[in-house]
């Protein structure tokens, strides 16, 4: 499955003022498997395509960020993978896969097609290693509780969230950011159900920013 590179910041849309995207990890998406998916910037354009979360440290703070881990847990998974890194490694290797499979998945829901085969299997396995790994308690509702002392762990929460937002009420209000070469995902929750950016003070503004550059250099 594909790794993206990490590149240079982004230059701005001229009148652009700053966002998300060149502001670092940011959390637009409404839920975290969209938040996850959403750490590349410019996912589809090769050219601008920058990694915000690279490497076991980064990805304990992200889940921290984003409400998966508590800060002494993390703390604590990272003390203890500290002596071997070779699980570090593992771990972020599988993070980097499952969010290209997610990818896949997404842009197939959100262009009303069907996954590719490849990628909707291996999301499949991640779903069942998740659920093998999880504690089942007894408590109702029945909720699958992934544990939190290993990074692998995060994939693990991470799969068990993407079952339930790609089996809940909210998938109809899964959509991607109209904005060129964005590439990023947030649950519309708009009354209208028309939200088409990310952010409208990023890639809302590019577009305005955009059209009024256009605008100017025709009249120009």
């Amino acid at each position: 499955m594909g790794s993206v590179t990490s590149k240079q910041a982004v230059p701005r849309t001229p009148g652009a003022s700053a966002g998300p995207h060149d502001s670092g990890v940011s959390f637009v998406g409404g839920h975290p498997v969209l938040d996850f998916a959403n750490t590349v910037a410019w996912r589809l354009d090769p050219a601008r395509t920058v990694d915000r979360v690279r490497g076991a440290e980064a990805w304990a703070r992200w889940a921290v960020a984003a409400g998966l881990f508590t800060a002494d847990r993390a703390e604590a998974l990272l003390r203890a993978e500290t002596a071997d890194s070779a699980p570090s490694h593992a771990a972020t290797a599988a993070l980097v896969d499952l969010r290209a499979v997610l990818w896949a998945a997404l842009d197939a829901l959100v262009d009303d097609q069907e996954p590719p085969a490849a990628e909707w299997e291996a999301l499949r396995r991640y779903m069942v290693r998740a659920r093998q790994d999880a504690v089942l308690s007894p408590a109702f509702p029945l909720r699958w509780q992934p544990g939190t002392d290993r990074l692998d762990d995060l994939g693990h929460a991470l799969a068990l969230r993407t079952e339930d937002l790609l089996s809940g009420d909210g998938l109809g209000r899964v959509r991607r950011c109209a904005g060129p070469g964005c590439g990023w995902f947030f649950l519309d929750r708009s009354r209208s159900g028309t939200r088409r950016w990310c952010s409208s003070e990023d890639c809302g503004n590019r577009d305005r920013a955009r059209r009024h550059y256009s605008r100017t250099r025709q009249r120009g």
